[in-house]
């Protein structure tokens, strides 16, 4: 019954953040004018020309962002409690095997030479190169760590933590090399895309996250194999649960989501690790319970930080990047000092 009521209330929340994100921004839109707006839209009625402008603001920037911010936090949320899970470790997050680092250096590889990469593969893939070149970043970055952490045939969580620790030093230190090669606006586009926005939100990329967020359902199904997981690898192993694929898996299902919502909106750090700390505090350590919630966790953390990200210093706008990072360490910070009082 505890259970179903958290699911409900998270449920109710994020629909309540989406409804007020929908009127809120540089441009406001009562509430009664959104539904009539949708409404209009979807029935093909006639609309005037004032109400033209805030359809297309509604239907071409607002709602492709609400659905972009929805899927990359649900990514977020569900990867950060089955990459804690993996690595029976609380702090960890999908940044810890070297997703976001490798990105990271990728996309601000290839900011400085983009026009040299233009020159060699055309225009074809200008719209979205910065986007391809940080998820090829990502998964270079994962399948070098976990091929570092192989041994005798078996990866070892530990080995995998060290090289993941290594290879994320390694690309910062390679990014810092390309901002300091980098021209005044090559410099401004690192930082920016290194902070996160999801200002970048269209139905193209709407579509290419939705793909991200295919990648992720299989997680939903290993709550039961990350509980007997968090027991120890050789006791999971004792009660038959094939722990070789189950890291394989899960380690293959955040790259590809982690990478392509890196990819399209940047650094966005703390929903990873601060939505399934929250949800143990308030439901349980079950991951079975925190695997679902951590998807309505992420989305909900997310919205709620674009939504301030876009409406508090009007009509500029803030990093995401910035807000999740001002929201989630004062919030685990009281978690830690709680549990400190605890012991």
């Amino acid at each position: 019954m505890k259970y179903k009521f958290i699911y409900l209330s998270l449920s109710v929340l994020l629909f309540c953040i989406i409804i007020f994100s929908l009127g809120a921004g540089a441009m406001q839109i009562p509430f009664k004018d959104v539904i009539l707006l949708l409404w209009k839209s979807m029935s093909g009625s006639s609309i005037s020309e004032e109400d033209e402008l805030l359809k297309n603001i509604l239907m071409e920037i607002r709602i492709p962002r609400i659905i972009f911010c929805t899927l990359i936090g649900a990514i977020l949320g569900i990867t950060g409690t089955a990459i804690q899970g993996i690595f029976r470790n609380p702090l960890a997050e999908p940044g810890l095997v070297g997703i976001s680092s490798g990105a990271s250096f990728f996309a601000a590889l290839t900011i400085v030479f983009e026009a040299s990469l233009i020159a060699l593969i055309g225009n074809s893939l200008n719209l979205y190169l910065i986007s391809i070149s940080a998820f090829i970043g990502a998964s270079l970055a994962v399948i070098l760590v976990y091929r570092i952490s192989i041994v005798e045939g078996k990866s070892n969580i530990a080995t995998m933590i060290l090289a993941g620790i290594a290879i994320n030093a390694l690309a910062g230190a390679a990014t810092g090399l390309m901002s300091y090669m980098a021209s005044e606006q090559q410099l401004r586009n690192i930082t920016f895309w290194s902070l996160g926005s999801m200002a970048g939100a269209t139905w193209e990329a709407v579509n290419i996250i939705i793909f991200a967020v295919v990648s992720v359902i299989p997680l939903l199904f290993f709550g039961k194999a990350l509980n007997l997981f968090a027991l120890g690898e050789s006791q999971a192993e004792m009660m038959g649960l094939n722990t070789k694929r189950l890291k394989i898996l899960i380690i293959i299902c955040s790259t590809l989501s982690v990478g392509v919502s890196v990819a399209f909106g940047g650094i966005i750090a703390f929903v990873g690790l601060l939505v399934p700390h929250t949800l143990r505090l308030i439901g349980s350590v079950d991951n079975r319970f925190l695997l679902p919630t951590s998807l309505l966790g992420g989305a909900i953390v997310l919205n709620l930080a674009d939504l301030i990200a876009r409406t508090i210093i009007q009509p500029l706008e803030l990093p995401i990047g910035v807000i999740t990072a001002l929201i989630g360490a004062p919030v685990l910070l009281g978690i830690l000092l709680r549990e400190k009082r605890k012991l």
